[in-house]
């Protein structure tokens, strides 16, 4: 079990602080901003989506074949 005499100590994780928290710092960055570039790109997906279903249903309905 580790022990720290001080919250300075904590934070310096004997001389791997930096690598410790630079470490949680880009993970927690991650976790922030993966939800939100998923929800933008579902959002960007769907509207691209319904831009072709749109098109391809005018192209029908000008088709005299169809």
């Amino acid at each position: 079990m580790i022990y720290w005499n001080s919250f300075a100590d904590f934070v310096h994780m004997g001389g791997y602080g930096l690598y410790v928290w630079g470490s949680f710092g880009v993970t927690a960055l991650v976790l922030v901003v993966e939800p939100i570039l998923v929800a933008r790109r579902r959002k960007n997906t769907i509207a691209l989506l319904k831009r072709q279903l749109r098109a391809e249903t005018r192209t029908a309905e000008r088709s005299p074949n169809a």
